[in-house]
């Protein structure tokens, strides 16, 4: 039973390294997508995932409205005024939204490990608010600079992503 099951995993593993390979290939020749990996927090498959499934990002007035697209901020119920949010919404792009989250994780809790190595903002949130809130924020943040990498062109170079 259990050379069954090694040989099952041995089979996967063949086409599991032919497609990273060639995820591999696509983010070397892709100058966006390299741009994309320098944000702290995507890594390759993130970074390739955003440039190849946001086609038009100029298509949006700023990062405030590509944001949403990827349903990474605070559904709104709002009426006289008053400013209502609610919980983060989950529209747009399920498998962006899943990666921005998975990627930025790690950066979180070396956040609460390490203050001094993240972005001084990480430890001030953390302070106010839970990890997982804190983790949705820096996604939302990352998809603002990631639209301001794809259009305006140039890299990240804040002292975090220098640091990382």
């Amino acid at each position: 039973m259990v050379t069954g099951l090694a040989d099952q995993i041995g089979a996967v593993q063949i086409p599991l390294t032919r497609l990273e390979k060639a995820l591999l290939a696509w983010h070397r020749d892709s100058d966006l997508s390299r741009r994309l990996a320098t944000i702290p927090g995507l890594g390759i498959v993130s970074a390739t995932a955003l440039a190849a499934s946001v086609s038009r990002p100029e298509r949006f007035r700023n990062g405030r409205r590509f944001a949403p697209s990827l349903g990474r901020t605070p559904l709104q119920n709002s009426s006289g005024g008053k400013e209502r949010l609610g919980r983060i919404s989950r529209m747009g792009d399920r498998d962006l939204r899943r990666l921005l989250v998975i990627g930025l994780t790690p950066l979180v809790r070396r956040a609460k490990a390490m203050p001094t190595s993240v972005d001084p903002r990480l430890p001030a949130l953390l302070q106010r608010k839970p990890v997982r809130v804190v983790t949705v924020a820096a996604a939302n943040r990352t998809a603002r600079v990631a639209w301001a990498i794809m259009t305006r062109g140039g890299s990240d170079r804040t002292p975090a992503a220098i640091a990382a």
